[in-house]
């Protein structure tokens, strides 16, 4: 039975990491095996709290011993990261990337470099972000950053397309082969940008930026899931790029519409399948020398 092994963090009540990306795999024919970095009762962004834990990084690599038990590693496709709770369990991610792809060579590892960023609300446990840095982003075949981490790896702000575009140069410099930059606000506030940068070229894509009461959590755990089960289905990188796109846009209006904050992912889950409107990624640089 060939799997995704989704090594990410957990909410009982709504969307966002795990509980945010593996039905959207599973809907799109995937089998899922999910480790879950967190457990909490909900997303932190929520002023009432929340409740639960972080799991060691012992609990993590005793389960992935438990895959391998089972000699089920050659049959895991990809392995999918998010939110670690802990920079100790980064080096647990990197060590279960080394054995799945020893075990499958044509196993694919998706990053999601999820960094603190306290203007967003988002924090980190110190010592995560040197660690995707230098551990887990050199060894990743694709990573899925936002633009603050971009910036991050790159190392330089972004305040414009040309910005956006230097910045993912620089980031494929660090070993991925593969960028997905989501929520590009550098490049306009009016559309959510989302950009994908192949050593073959850099395309933009565009949609409407919905006015949700309050900011969605979870989108960025959609964008890699749907894009990495793009990928597996044997699509070219831009064709995954464009289903992703436009299916994200199909569970955030839908989301719009319900007049709720957590994504609405499975009110909207035919959208995962069937985008209902079609957003065309635009090529915006083509056979780049800077990378190469």
């Amino acid at each position: 039975m060939q799997g995704i092994l989704s090594i990410q963090s957990h909410v009982s009540y709504g969307h966002a990491g795990n509980s945010s990306a593996v039905f959207p795999m599973q809907r799109m024919g995937f089998e899922v095996w999910p480790i879950h970095t967190v457990q909490f009762s909900n997303h932190t962004h929520y002023t009432q709290g929340w409740t639960g834990h972080a799991f060691t990084a012992d609990d993590i690599a005793e389960v992935v011993r438990g895959l391998a038990n089972l000699d089920v590693l050659t049959e895991c496709q990809a392995v999918v990261t998010g939110y670690q709770g802990t920079a100790e369990q980064c080096s647990v991610v990197a060590d279960t990337v080394a054995k799945v792809k020893q075990a499958n060579p044509n196993a694919l590892y998706v990053c999601d470099p999820v960094m603190s960023n306290p203007e967003k609300g988002c924090i980190v446990a110190p010592g995560i972000t040197e660690q995707l840095i230098n551990t887990l982003i050199p060894i990743a075949d694709v990573i899925v950053p936002n633009q603050f981490e971009l910036s991050q790896i790159a190392n330089m702000e972004i305040n414009s397309l040309e910005d956006a575009v230097k910045a993912c140069h620089k980031a494929l410099t660090k070993g991925p082969k593969l960028i997905i930059a989501k929520h590009l606000h550098g490049i306009d506030k009016q559309n959510f940008n989302m950009m994908l940068a192949t050593k073959d070229g850099v395309y933009l894509a565009k949609r409407p930026l919905y006015q949700i009461c309050k900011e969605p959590i979870g989108v960025g755990d959609l964008i890699t899931s749907i894009f990495t089960a793009g990928l597996l289905k044997g699509w070219s990188p831009l064709q995954a790029f464009q289903h992703c796109h436009d299916a994200v846009h199909g569970v955030l209006k839908t989301t719009f519409k319900s007049g709720e904050w957590e994504l609405q992912t499975i009110a909207a889950q035919d959208e995962l399948i069937n985008p209902s409107e079609h957003f065309p990624a635009e090529l915006v640089e083509q056979h780049s020398e800077s990378y190469a």
